[in-house]
């Protein structure tokens, strides 16, 4: 049966995996742990869909259409139990035209304390 993801691990690869593959036919390009916070990971994609095909308005400058993944992942994190809040970055790729998307995954307090701390 279907049973509830327990482990952070568990639920950031079934995120990185069977979520993405859901949403744009693939696995996302890559999972990271951030360096700088214990509580902090990143999914990123050089070409994340909804960034492909839109073209932004001048006057809306760095608005970034990956703030539409970022809530998906959100309500698949909040409702499995590692509620986080859930954002879409532009990041600059050295020789590419075109930035990368991250989606930054920052965890609740309470997610910390069960997952990190002990």
């Amino acid at each position: 049966g279907n049973r509830r993801e327990t482990r952070l691990l568990g639920i950031l690869s079934f995120v990185h995996s069977t979520v993405w593959k859901v949403l744009f036919g693939k696995v996302a390009d890559s999972l990271e742990k951030g360096t700088e916070h214990e509580d902090e990971y990143m999914i990123s994609e050089k070409e994340l869909l909804v960034n492909r095909f839109i073209s932004i308005p001048k006057d809306m400058g760095a608005f970034n259409c990956g703030a539409f993944v970022a809530g998906i992942v959100k309500g698949v994190l909040d409702n499995a139990g590692f509620p986080a809040v859930v954002t879409a970055h532009f990041v600059p790729m050295e020789g590419q035209q075109r930035p990368r998307t991250t989606i930054l995954i920052k965890f609740a307090e309470e997610v910390s304390y069960t997952f990190f701390l002990l």
